[in-house]
């Protein structure tokens, strides 16, 4: 009786195992539900791209010299954005790490909130859209590229070999004008003042 309902159980399998090994079944149907999933998704510096093995239909596939937050080899996470560029980043200008966002369990929070995924460095992560979120950075950061849903880093973390991502180091503070300089300086301000008032 046992050998029965062995020999059922690996009929079935093995009918199964061609279905499986071929990918999701259901993307046929579901596969214009991942284009417009695509169209509302931000991957950063990286490009939507449907996918029946993945784990919501589309993964964020990264430009060059940028990377998701988690690990390139774990494929379970292709959905994050492509925000963390690949260059040096020194973290020991910076204060210590904010605490990571409370994800209570059995809250109203969703598995699907982008919250739940994202890391916003020295900013807080706010939720948007349904797929979308900006990072609001705390005094002294700023979002990289000035896209506010890339994560917020100070000026110092940035190493030089970050400009070849057109990320800037520019030093945000600007000299004082010389003293030999500063009386012309303040004539020319002066001047175009009063020109440029009407009378």
């Amino acid at each position: 009786m046992a050998s029965a309902y062995t020999i059922a159980f690996l009929a079935t399998f093995l009918v199964l195992q061609p279905m499986t090994s071929k990918g999701n079944i259901l993307y046929p149907i579901l596969s214009p539900v991942a284009d417009v999933v695509c169209n509302k998704v931000e991957c950063g510096k990286g490009t939507c791209k449907p996918s029946p093995n993945s784990t919501f239909l589309f993964e964020c596939e990264c430009h060059p010299g940028w990377k998701q937050t988690h690990s390139d080899h774990d494929d379970g996470f292709k959905f994050l954005p492509c925000v963390i560029p690949n260059c040096t980043l020194d973290y020991s200008c910076a204060e210590a790490a904010p605490p990571v966002q409370d994800h209570e369990s059995g809250s109203t929070e969703s598995f699907f909130d982008p919250c739940r995924w994202t890391d916003c460095g020295g900013g807080t992560c706010n939720k948007t859209s349904p797929f979308t979120y900006i990072c609001k950075c705390r005094e002294g950061y700023y979002n990289l590229l000035t896209v506010s849903n890339f994560p917020c880093f100070k000026e110092c973390a940035l190493g030089m070999d970050c400009l070849t991502l057109g990320i800037s180091t520019t030093n945000k503070s600007t000299s004082p004008p010389s003293p030999a300089d500063n009386s012309k300086n303040q004539g020319e301000i002066a001047r175009s003042k009063l020109c440029s008032r009407p009378f």
